[in-house]
């Protein structure tokens, strides 16, 4: 499906026009037909001989209603401008046409409306010319009587072509949703509008709305059920959980997790000149209309406060009106969780580095650089595209060059620790994470870098040794256990030779000695030693067995055993004797 909306001057005949196409009246209200003007939101479709098939928005063309006319036309790939042949080019139609300028809006068919009442020709020539130095540039155009019928089949075969050259929407994308209706069906509940215009949505899909989760009972395409609709699609939606009266137009329903809504943005304005800019202005997109603040950064490039927070993306395009004029600009958005601005000058060198700024690629890479680590959903959230440069660990998002940087200054952040503290191997990940302002502890493991190491909660320097009189006396009780592997040194000995509960813990951390238990240290490598003497007895033995073979007290047999036990290297049998696993 391709969708269209009209723009243009009230009684120029667009909703005739789309009668004619169609052959089904948009216009909903009776007091839109009783006044023959388009005051709100009207739909048809129709199939193009091709078999293309084609939706219509019919927005209103009063002034007093371009409010109207903008949540129509908001989330419409291409436009019709229809201009009648007996009114020619009108204020209106400027209006009109200053609105699709602004959104940038490419794709158009030009429609000079009432050929039956004067010649076409004149207004033709004079809207094309007109049009030529808007982002529409050299439009196609037709001539057609919707009295007559005249024309018709041109008008057909001319949007034909208008859809063909529409780039293709990504249905893989997340939907953003603007809700331009919500009513009630009796039996069904409640039911949203809105055009698709990326993504796909199916029954008992969840979308995100405001601050909580609904549930899609029911999509509808052009009047009847689909399994799914695909963009671009008109689609109404029959959802779960949610009461009409808690709904409005501008509401958008969106796939969990892909947009952030913010109050705070910058933005580029498209055609700001060098006009004043308004302190105040009301800001469109998709359907949505709120109030906003307009901060100048530089030049063309300024901050947006909006009264209402709304799903944005980088790369958006907002229409910015002027209240009490008709002046409108379009806004690209820049950035959604833009910086704050508290040092003198700040403002200025903000608007300045956005203006610098090239390709989306470049401003990608640039937010990054400044935001140094940000969680990858968020960043993708927010309408970035990951550079290819970037580090990614695990949930997290790196600036290029940043981890290697951060790595390099944990060696020292080591040494200082060991220096205040000589008896530990090294500092808790925490206190690295707080040293290296990380926002998570998990990101430390991917900046230890060898002789660096990960150990018991700690980063530790391998190669680190222990201060002289403790691994003096370490090697004093290595030597014993190197003749004697089960002579574990009694409590009163360790403690003469100036190994106390912390100088023992730091030889075990630093893996130099091996805790049985608490007052027994054995060397690295006890257990192979043991299983090996007690592989040469009858299985299963005793502890009185075990002690034997190992050729050492009980103090040092029963609780090797039992940690034995708990290494899995040997089986407690319920006689309480053991055998080797």
């Amino acid at each position: 499906m391709d969708v269209i909306a009209t723009a243009g001057h009230v009684d120029h005949g667009k909703s005739a026009l789309v009668r004619a196409l169609t052959g089904m009246e948009p216009d909903r209200w009776a007091e839109e037909r009783r006044r023959g003007l388009t005051i709100d939101l009207g739909f048809a479709w129709t199939e193009l001989p091709s078999g293309r098939t084609v939706a219509v928005v019919d927005v209103p063309g009063h002034e007093r209603f371009i409010g109207n006319m903008l949540a129509g036309i908001g989330s419409v790939p291409a436009a019709l401008l229809v201009v009648a042949a007996d009114d020619g080019w009108s204020a209106q139609t400027a209006e009109h046409v200053a609105v699709l300028d602004a959104l940038g809006v490419r794709h158009a068919l030009l429609a000079v409306t009432k050929s039956d009442l004067a010649d076409p020709a004149p207004v033709l020539a004079d809207v094309r010319e007109r049009l030529a130095g808007t982002s529409m540039g050299e439009l196609p155009a037709v001539a057609v009587s919707a009295l007559t019928g005249a024309g018709i089949p041109e008008f057909a075969a001319a949007l034909e072509r208008l859809l063909a050259d529409l780039p293709a929407p990504d249905p893989t994308a997340p939907v953003r949703l603007w809700i331009d209706r919500a009513f009630t069906i009796k039996g069904a509940g409640t039911v949203v509008t809105g055009t698709l215009a990326a993504g796909s949505i199916a029954p008992e899909d969840r979308l995100r709305l405001g601050d909580r989760d609904v549930v899609v009972r029911g999509v509808q395409s052009l009047g009847r059920p689909v399994e799914r609709a695909q963009a671009t699609a008109r689609v109404a939606l029959n959802l779960r959980g949610v009461a009409v009266e808690e709904l409005s137009r501008g509401d958008a329903l969106l796939t969990p997790g892909a947009f952030r809504s913010t109050a705070e943005l910058d933005v580029s304005l498209v055609g700001a000149g060098e006009d004043r800019l308004p302190g105040e202005a009301v800001v469109h997109v998709g359907s949505a209309t709120v109030g906003a603040r307009l901060r100048p950064l530089d030049g063309a490039v300024v901050r947006l406060r909006l009264e209402t927070a709304l799903p944005l993306r980088v790369g958006d395009r907002l229409l910015v009106r002027e209240p009490g004029t008709r002046r409108v600009l379009g806004a690209d958005v820049r950035d959604v969780d833009p910086p704050e601005l508290r040092r003198r000058g700040a403002a200025r060198q903000r608007g300045a580095e956005l203006a610098a700024q090239g390709d989306a690629t470049e401003a990608a890479s640039a937010d990054l650089a400044r935001r140094r680590i940000v969680r990858t959903a968020e960043f993708t959230a927010m309408g970035w595209t990951v550079p290819d440069d970037a580090d990614e660990q695990g949930p997290w998002l790196l600036a290029p060059g940043l981890a290697d940087a951060l790595a390099a200054r944990v060696p020292d952040i080591v040494a200082r620790y060991r220096t205040l503290r000589p008896l530990e191997p090294g500092p808790p990940v925490e206190i690295v994470r707080r040293a290296l302002e990380l926002p998570d502890a998990d990101l430390v493991r991917a900046l230890v870098r060898q002789p660096l190491a990960l150990r018991d909660g700690r980063v530790v320097d391998a190669a680190a040794e222990l201060p002289p009189e403790v691994q003096h006396a370490v090697d004093a009780v290595r030597r014993r256990l190197a003749e004697d592997p089960f002579a574990a040194p009694a409590t009163p000995d360790l403690a003469a030779a100036g190994l106390g509960p912390r100088e023992l813990a730091a030889a075990v951390r630093s893996g130099q000695l091996v805790r049985v238990a608490e007052a027994v240290y054995l060397a690295p490598g006890i257990a192979e030693v043991a299983r090996a003497r007690l592989a040469g007895l009858p299985q299963p033995f005793s502890v009185s067995q075990a002690r034997q073979a190992w050729g050492t007290s009980r103090r040092v047999a029963v609780p090797l055993m039992e940690w034995l036990d708990a290494h899995g290297i040997t089986a407690r049998q319920p006689d309480n004797t053991r055998r080797l696993r």
